[in-house]
């Protein structure tokens, strides 16, 4: 597949956004790591500190409840520090259910996004050190700045920036959150926003093939259900980049051709490009994407292009 006339990837991308969509949960104590080992999709346990995880938290049936980017600030022992990045729209009730889990272990569970600043920077705004790995999800901490890499958007390195408040934010040009968001969308990953709560199990947005899912690590909350929609080949919806000319919404459906009746996938992520008209990550069914008429909304709506995806899907067996 080539990479459509409406992609980023030709343009020249670079500076400084502030990720007010964003938010912070921090997880504070000697069983931070081990509890939420059993609540989310990622082995945390043995996540070092230079290093980050996307992980998700399902409900028993294996939906997607909320999507982090999670790393350590501190290992120490009876000081274990962890913060998971979310999208601000679901923090609370995320926060809630979690809190529900505690239980006996000794853990403190907050709301820490007044304590933290969250950027996103892109292309030559990224300085941190010529001898650094530029993996994606590996971390790397100075004076108290943790900067993770994230997957890139349209051949553009990004990385997330978490500061404590009051630091001086990173050097670098202003980029709107809109090109931001356009190259989070350009990355193939979609965040869990109020719009798709409940929506998917992991693999319906691609989050076993980009290190979203350990199939190896102990249970969690609907682990289960996507163990099993891995390996007994039940995969029926992906997630793809799409390009339209109408504005499309978070949670909005998509129909194809072949069925006029009922809608074959969603939204999950969206925003405008620059180049003209709109890029989205939608979740369709499989057979969806194999040909024939995409529309937004409604079986006579605008038509959607599917795009290249950044990165190889991981085969259900």
């Amino acid at each position: 597949m080539t990479t459509s006339p409406s992609s980023p990837a030709a343009l020249s991308v670079s500076g400084v956004a502030e990720l007010n969509h964003w938010g912070v949960i921090r997880a504070a104590g000697p069983d931070a790591a081990s509890f939420l080992q059993g609540q989310l999709t990622q082995d945390l346990v043995s996540m070092g500190l230079d290093t980050a995880r996307l992980a998700a938290f399902c409900n028993a049936k294996g939906r997607m409840q909320a999507s982090f980017v999670v790393f350590k600030r501190s290992n120490d022992e009876g000081l274990e520090e962890v913060l998971l990045v979310c999208s601000a729209d679901i923090l609370a009730q995320t926060l809630k259910r979690l809190s529900m889990f505690v239980m006996r272990a000794k853990v403190k569970l907050s709301d820490a996004s007044a304590d933290f600043r969250l950027y996103g920077l892109a292309g030559d705004a990224i300085d941190l050190g010529a001898s650094l790995a530029h993996i994606h999800w590996s971390k790397h901490d100075f004076e108290g700045v943790n900067s993770v890499f994230l997957y890139p958007g349209a051949g553009v390195e990004r990385v997330l920036c978490c500061t404590p408040a009051g630091h001086t934010p990173p050097a670098g040009e202003i980029l709107p959150l809109a090109v931001w968001q356009l190259l989070e969308v350009q990355s193939g990953i979609a965040m869990i926003s109020q719009p798709i709560f409940e929506a998917f199990v992991p693999q319906m947005l691609n989050y076993e093939s980009v290190g979203g899912v350990n199939f190896k690590k102990g249970c969690y909350p609907g682990q289960e259900v996507v163990a099993r929609s891995q390996f007994r080949g039940t995969l029926k919806r992906r997630a793809y980049i799409a390009h339209g000319t109408e504005a499309m919404a978070i949670g909005q459906v998509v129909f194809h051709a072949s069925d006029a009746d009922q809608p074959c996938g969603l939204v999950a992520a969206s925003a405008p490009n620059p180049a003209g008209g709109f890029d989205a990550i939608v979740s369709i069914q499989t057979s969806a994407a194999t040909g024939g008429l995409l529309t937004l909304h409604s079986p006579q709506g605008a038509a959607l292009q599917l795009l290249p995806l950044p990165y190889p899907l991981l085969e259900d067996i």
